[in-house]
């Protein structure tokens, strides 16, 4: 699993590894009963702090991603398997809201407002 942050964006390094891993579950390069690597081993591969990958782990646990369980790690969810769904859908409304000519950002707002 390659994972990647950038230490000099202004996005905190947590949010993204959890975006990076969300982004995984979400195109379905993680699924259901997938393990996460070790919290250590992720924060030694990427020179972080253990905290700063526990943390990313524990919003993915609040969005129902994956669960965490001390002695067993993190796994995927089967909420996985609705987050790849969504992905496809929200493709292709990004794909209709391309055609009809209509900019990022009032397709994002009607989004938002739809949730």
């Amino acid at each position: 699993m390659l994972l990647r942050i950038d230490p000099e964006s202004a996005d905190p390094l947590f949010a993204q590894l959890a975006a990076a891993l969300r982004a995984q579950i979400a195109n379905g390069d993680l699924r259901e009963g997938d393990r996460l690597p070790a919290a250590r081993d992720v924060a030694s591969g990427l020179g972080v702090n253990l905290h700063t990958v526990l943390h990313a782990y524990q919003e993915l646990r609040d969005e129902g991603l994956v669960d965490l369980r001390r002695g067993r790690g993190a796994v995927v969810t089967a909420q996985a398997q609705a987050a790849e769904q969504l992905q496809r859908d929200i493709a292709e409304l990004g794909q209709r809201a391309r055609r009809l000519g209509m900019s990022p950002a009032t397709a994002a707002g009607l989004l938002r407002a739809a949730m």
